[in-house]
C-alpha cells in the first residue's frame, strides 16, 4: 500500500499507438476521488476546460511551437502590419503589469480588462473579418489532441456538460475548429470573448463580458445564466488546463469534488514540481487524451 502513495511513471498505450506520459503524484488520493465521484454517479459531474495547448497540441509535428490563436492572427499574413505593431505594444505595456507581482490583483484585473478592451477595439479597426478565422482553421496549424473527438463524443453521449473557458482573444474561431471537427455538440458551451459580425462577415462590436486570465473562472458563469444553470447542482468537476493558473477556472464554485488534470507541455519542464504539488494527473511530452477518455470511462464505470 506505501507504493501508492508514492509519485509514479505511468506509460499508457494511446490511440495510433502512441504512448503517453502520465505522472500521477498521489494515486492512492487520486483513486480516493474518483471513487467519491463514481458514487455519486455522472449526473453529478461535469468538465471544465482550457483550450489552447490543453484541447490542442502544443507542437506541430516538425517540432515548431504551435502559437495561440491570436498570436496567429498577428505573425501572418491576416491582418495589416500596422495591427502587429500595435497589439505588440499593447502586449509589452500590459504583459509587464500581469507579471508585476507588485501590482495588487484588483490593479491587474482593471489593466487586463482594459488590454482586452483595446485589443478587441484594434481587432474591429483593422477590420477582422470571419474570413481570416475560417483561414486559420483550414490552415490546421491549430490541432486537437488525438482522442479529443472521442472524449466529446463520449461527452455528448453521456451528456455531460463541457465548458471550454478560454481567455483566447477571437474566440469565434474555437467554434469554428470544433465545427471542422464535427464536435460542436449541445453539451458544449464556450465562454470566450465574441464578436458580433455584420452581414459581410465583418467583425463590428464585441460582446461583453471580455474574458481575460484574471477573470477566467466559474464566476464569470453567473453572467451566462444558461450554462451556469445546466452545472450548478453538478458539483464534481474535472479540470483540464496546461498552466497552474488554469486551476482559478473554479473559483468561485463550489465544488463536492475535484480531478485536476494538467498539460506539462515541453518547453515547461521546470515547473514539474508545481504541477504535482497542484495537478492530481499530469500529461507529458504533448501527448494525446488518451489518459484523459481512460479517467472518463472510469468515472462513468465503462473503462
Amino acid at each position: 500500500m506505501r507504493l501508492l502513495s508514492r509519485r509514479i511513471l505511468l506509460l499508457l498505450r494511446g490511440e495510433g499507438g502512441k504512448v503517453d506520459n502520465v505522472i500521477i503524484p498521489d494515486v492512492e488520493g487520486l483513486e480516493n476521488l474518483k471513487g467519491k465521484i463514481k458514487l455519486q454517479g455522472y449526473d453529478n459531474l461535469h468538465i471544465i476546460s482550457d483550450f489552447d495547448r490543453t484541447l490542442t497540441y502544443a507542437y506541430q509535428q516538425d517540432g515548431k511551437k504551435i502559437p495561440s490563436i491570436i498570436s496567429i492572427l498577428g505573425d501572418n499574413d491576416y491582418l495589416s502590419a500596422e495591427y502587429s505593431a500595435e497589439a505588440k505594444s499593447l502586449f509589452e505595456k500590459y504583459h509587464a503589469i500581469e507579471i508585476n507581482n507588485d501590482v495588487s490583483m484588483g490593479e491587474k484585473r482593471e489593466s487586463m480588462k482594459e488590454w482586452w478592451a483595446k485589443h478587441n477595439r484594434l481587432l474591429i479597426k483593422s477590420g477582422l473579418h470571419k474570413k481570416d478565422l475560417e483561414r486559420i482553421v483550414e490552415s490546421g496549424i491549430v490541432r486537437l489532441r488525438e482522442g479529443t473527438r472521442k472524449l466529446f463524443n463520449y461527452l455528448h453521449k453521456e451528456a455531460i456538460p463541457l465548458i471550454i473557458l478560454s481567455s483566447s482573444g477571437v474566440g469565434d474561431a474555437i467554434s469554428k475548429v470544433l465545427e471542422k471537427e464535427g464536435i460542436l455538440y449541445d453539451n458544449v458551451s464556450i465562454v470566450t470573448n465574441k464578436f458580433e459580425w455584420d452581414k459581410n462577415g465583418v467583425a463590428i462590436k464585441f460582446v461583453e463580458p471580455i474574458i481575460h486570465c484574471m477573470n477566467k473562472d466559474e464566476t464569470i458563469l453567473s453572467e451566462f445564466p444558461k450554462i451556469y444553470g445546466e452545472i450548478k447542482n453538478r458539483k464534481n468537476v474535472v479540470l483540464l488546463g496546461d498552466s497552474v493558473g488554469d486551476l482559478g477556472m473554479v473559483t468561485g464554485f463550489e465544488y463536492d469534488n475535484l480531478i485536476k488534470v494538467g498539460f506539462l507541455n515541453p518547453g515547461e519542464e521546470q515547473n514539474q514540481k508545481e504541477y504535482e504539488k497542484n495537478f492530481d494527473m499530469i500529461i507529458t511530452n504533448d501527448s494525446n487524451m488518451q489518459p484523459v477518455n481512460k479517467l472518463i470511462g472510469e468515472l462513468l464505470d465503462d473503462a
